[in-house]
């Protein structure tokens, strides 16, 4: 028969003393004597007592839970997100329940429900590619339940918090970097229009080019949904032009490797025939042959790090911080990834 934790009370009895004072023994209260201390802390460690994690969480108002929501652990770059945000939360004390939204908004939904009713105290959330609007997130937020996005953040919340990546300059030095290496005619391949990020993208390759008196040509610039087919898609459209452009910037290193994949059936070499550039610089790109001369690093660690410091901030504070602090923006960086 399996046997239950002692209790405060089995203790209490034992040692006849009372509850109270074997609870503040534990928690080594001033009031308590040295000699009764040491009989109730030993006591509980032959008993094998253990806390009440729910009542000390009813007690405190807290469950020393966050929860996290992103579109998909198997992207490199939220999996290196994750890591980060269990490093901080470990740090602090708290567990961190991890849900994955697969890119759909509506599963989506069910896991903001499922967190809300195991009362988390705080959710970080990179939101789905399907999410267009963020009423769920904010019904957290009137349940007394802090959010903060991370990298994909909202178009336009009012007084959300977040963390990001400025990408708009980075897309700008992308253009005259490939410029520079002699390109003039540059594709685009962009993402859904619900993420920010692609906004961010695409003006900053309007200003690259106008920054360099190149035309826009619009027939380079295509959209992918994020998926394989949509990825290889785009690259069709943009190898099918009459003059397809010679340099592709692709969405982030997952849309380019399914681009380069493509490039590759058609009886092209990458990198010669078609140049290649992205967004992310994730590890595994190292390991192969073919990738994007160039990417952009984003700091997908740092942001989930800071994005979880804000998230306990926020938890432990009752002070609102300025309006200046609630939107975190990082700076990322190019990486060169030709010898």
């Amino acid at each position: 028969m399996e046997q239950k934790p002692a209790t405060i009370k089995e203790i209490a009895k034992q040692l006849n003393v009372s509850v109270s004072t074997v609870s503040r023994a534990l928690h080594d209260h001033p009031s308590i004597g040295l000699r009764t201390k040491i009989q109730v802390k030993k006591l509980a460690e032959e008993l094998g007592y253990e806390p009440n994690q729910a009542a000390i969480s009813f007690k405190q108002g807290k469950t020393f839970t966050i929860g996290v929501i992103l579109p998909d652990l198997g992207e490199e770059y939220f999996s290196m997100a994750i890591t980060a945000i269990e490093d901080v939360a470990s740090k602090n004390n708290y567990t961190v329940l991890i849900g994955q939204s697969h890119e759909d908004v509506g599963r989506e939904k069910k896991i903001v429900e499922t967190m809300r009713r195991h009362r988390v105290d705080g959710v970080i959330v990179s939101f789905s590619k399907t999410t267009s609007s963020y009423e769920h997130f904010e019904q957290l937020e009137n349940y007394g339940i802090p959010v903060v996005y991370v990298d994909r953040i909202p178009i336009k919340v009012d007084g959300a918090f977040s963390v990001s990546c400025n990408l708009e300059k980075s897309s700008v030095e992308l253009v005259e970097w490939l410029v520079k290496q002699g390109h003039k005619k540059i594709g685009f391949i962009k993402g859904p229009g619900t993420i920010i990020h692609s906004e961010q993208r695409l003006n900053g390759y309007y200003e690259g080019l106008k920054n360099n008196e190149i035309p826009v040509e619009e027939s380079y610039i295509v959209q992918t949904n994020l998926n394989k087919k949509g990825n290889q898609d785009a690259m069709k459209a943009l190898l099918d032009l009459k003059e397809p452009p010679t340099a592709v910037i692709a969405f982030n290193d997952y849309v380019a490797l399914d681009a380069i994949q493509y490039t590759r059936s058609r009886g092209l070499k990458v990198n010669k025939d078609v140049f290649f550039a992205s967004y992310a610089n994730l590890p595994v790109t190292t390991y192969l042959l073919d990738r994007p001369l160039i990417s952009v690093e984003q700091f997908p660690y740092e942001q989930a790090e800071k994005a979880t410091e804000l998230l306990l901030q926020r938890i432990t504070s009752k002070i609102a911080p300025p309006d200046d602090e609630r939107k975190v923006v990082l700076q990322s960086k190019l990486v060169v990834n030709q010898s």
